[in-house]
């Protein structure tokens, strides 16, 4: 079998989710801080970029099982719950 033919469970689409989002604002709170040396400030965004674009791809897949499992919590319940 495939491995792009692997749907994951629901649960691990919200663990991505939460934990992709979780290291965008680490990583923004980053790039916003004085610590990031200038060399490395390109390579920095770059990340952020990547975290950014994995984190929408996720969203895409959860908003595909919200529309079959309507059971589940709606993005903004998800995002802003306390865990």
């Amino acid at each position: 079998m495939s491995i792009s033919k692997v749907s994951p469970s629901n649960n691990a689409v919200i663990y991505a989710i939460l934990a992709i989002n979780s290291e965008v604002a680490l990583q923004r709170d980053y790039l916003a801080s004085d610590e990031v040396p200038d060399e490395d400030r390109d390579n920095e965004n770059e990340i952020l970029e990547e975290l950014e674009q994995a984190f929408m791809e996720f969203v895409d897949i959860y908003k595909l099982r919200l529309k079959q499992d309507k059971t589940l919590p709606t993005l903004d319940e998800l995002l802003n719950s306390q865990l």
